[in-house]
């Protein structure tokens, strides 16, 4: 099964995660969409764009007006929601115009502690 993480870590480790890869040039076995803080995690992964990954889970290739009927919403609303899952590399773009998830689940990871 193809996953995807969207987790929270310093850039450092993201950034020493991708030059391990370039210099051993073996990757990840899982893709890794890393942000800096939780709030830039909270501020794309909206409860509206969470509803709409699940949507396109496993889906395949659609294009963004079979996206919203999926999901029962406007299509503008959706295309605004996509052109941000796509600026952040969480959806990718379609031969022949639609969209797509290129994967078949999605997990999030962060930590919460004390200060």
């Amino acid at each position: 099964m193809k996953t995807v993480t969207l987790d929270v870590r310093p850039p450092g480790e993201s950034m020493g995660d991708f030059l391990h890869g370039w210099e051993t040039g073996k990757s990840q076995k899982s893709a890794h969409i890393s942000f800096a803080t939780p709030e830039l995690l909270w501020k794309l992964l909206t409860a509206k764009r969470w509803e709409l990954l699940k949507a396109l889970c496993g889906a395949g290739p659609i294009s963004i007006r079979e996206a919203a009927r999926r999901v029962d919403r406007d299509v503008k609303a959706v295309h605004g929601d996509v052109t941000a899952l796509l600026k952040a590399g969480v959806l990718d773009r379609a031969e022949g115009g639609g969209i797509v998830f290129p994967f078949e689940a999605v997990k999030v990871e962060f930590l919460l502690q004390a200060a």
